[in-house]
């Protein structure tokens, strides 16, 4: 994310602390390649044929430890705990021998992105440190939080932002000599993304580093349900204790900027028909029978102008937008800022979902969150149901909202790129 203005500081000792720790690796010697044992993070991967592609790729693919599949919750935490102790004892696994901050490229032609991975000290909102701009499901902050105790293992760093100052001085200018040196490990996964990763142990290095981030605060990129996860395991164990830190990747966006796409919804039980014919009269309905693509920029044009949505499932695409004032007057809260009034997420979950077409927001019988466009309007024609696409908020909105500590409807945003889950964990055990 490029944003305008100064570089955000606040006072020193009150800002990121972030603390070098001993990273899990794979032995490369043990496994068929880094790539095939990597995997998108675990709310990306939400198709069965991916899991099942990921399964196969390597049988120490990371997506058996972030996304276990077993008959209950419990046996399922259960089998990514044997499953994690079983590849350290055979050496799959294996600690670096001394703690460091890992600096970690991401690169694909079109992109180039560097950051910190390492352990955050937490925070909580309040302190203004760490920003959250988006809500979070309940059950999906369970659901992780079984996992980690299980496990005793953070397997995925967050996303995490911050401007700095560029290249000039400070933890940059820190990645940017340390990528200047041979790699610990260097592969290019599927999607056509090389991955290099370094290891920053020098103790003036880690100096400069911690320096310059205690005066900055940071934005949740991604990881809103991780991070909420790792609070709620700090409260559960009497400080200090490994707990009061967590794994994230730390950006300086000033340096690299990130893209920002939309998340898109499949509404799994209600038809194309049904949802259009509750839509009469409240918000105004064109079908586009043309490819993907064009939809997509019919979508944006409309976006532009208000709020707009893109319906699919059916075989066809129908763009929705100009709702009816008196029904987003009607629907939306008024005690919030005007911006975020007028997101797509917003009237999409106030308005459509709650009294349109009454569907519970929460319920994964019900919706489904998922990254991939034509994924989702596959899914949805395959299955009957409706696929809601979405176009992506501007990026200064967000951290506008967050700054005000107003969050976002959930699952409003997809940052990226993304890092790859298996390149390096962080374990609480160490």
């Amino acid at each position: 994310m490029n944003y305008a203005g100064p570089a955000e500081e606040i006072p020193a000792r009150s800002g990121l602390e972030l603390t070098p720790f001993r990273g899990l690796r794979y032995d490369p010697d043990r496994v068929g390649s880094l790539a095939a044992v990597t995997s998108p993070p675990y709310d990306v991967v939400v198709r069965p044929d991916g899991l099942l592609h990921l399964e196969s790729a390597d049988p120490h693919n990371i997506v058996r430890l972030i996304l276990p599949q077993a008959s209950t919750p419990t046996v399922r935490d259960e089998q990514a705990a044997d499953t994690l102790r079983r590849w350290l004892a055979d050496g799959v696994l294996a600690p670096d021998t001394e703690p460091g901050l890992y600096v970690y490229e991401q690169a694909d032609g079109s992109i180039l992105q560097r950051g910190l991975i390492g352990a955050l000290r937490l925070s909580e909102p309040s302190a203004g440190v760490v920003l959250p701009h988006e809500d979070v499901i309940p059950h999906v902050i369970t659901d992780r939080a079984a996992l980690m105790r299980a496990t005793s293992t953070n397997m995925e760093p967050l996303l995490l932002t911050y401007r700095g100052n560029g290249a000039t001085a400070g933890a940059t200018a820190v990645v940017e000599r340390t990528t200047e040196r041979a790699p610990l490990l260097s592969t290019t996964t599927e999607d056509g993304f090389n991955h290099r990763l370094w290891a920053v142990t020098d103790p003036a290095d880690l100096a400069e580093i911690q320096s310059d981030l205690a005066h900055h605060q940071a934005l949740i990129a991604d990881g809103h349900h991780r991070w909420a996860t790792y609070l709620r395991l700090r409260a559960e164990h009497p400080s200090p204790s490994p707990w009061d830190y967590g794994l994230v990747l730390l950006v300086d966006t000033a340096r690299y900027p990130l893209r920002v796409r939309a998340i898109h919804r499949l509404l799994h039980q209600l038809p194309v028909s049904t949802a259009l014919t509750a839509l009469d009269g409240l918000f105004r309905v064109r079908r586009l029978d043309v490819p993907l693509p064009e939809a997509l920029e019919s979508l944006a044009k409309a976006a532009s102008d208000g709020n707009a949505f893109l319906l699919a499932g059916d075989g066809s695409f129908h763009l929705v937008d100009r709702p009816d004032p008196a029904l987003l007057t009607r629907t939306i809260p008024a005690d919030r800022p005007p911006a975020w009034r007028t997101l797509d997420a917003t009237v999409l979950h106030a308005t459509l979902l709650d009294h349109v077409w009454h569907i519970p927001e929460d319920s994964p019988a019900h919706i489904a969150y998922i990254h991939d466009t034509a994924a989702t309007v596959e899914k949805a024609r395959r299955d009957g149901g409706t696929a809601v696409l979405m176009h992506p908020v501007r990026e200064e909105v967000v951290r506008d909202l967050a700054r005000q500590g107003v969050t976002m409807p959930r699952k409003s945003t997809s940052f990226g790129p993304k890092p790859a889950s298996g390149l390096v964990l962080r374990t609480l055990e160490l």
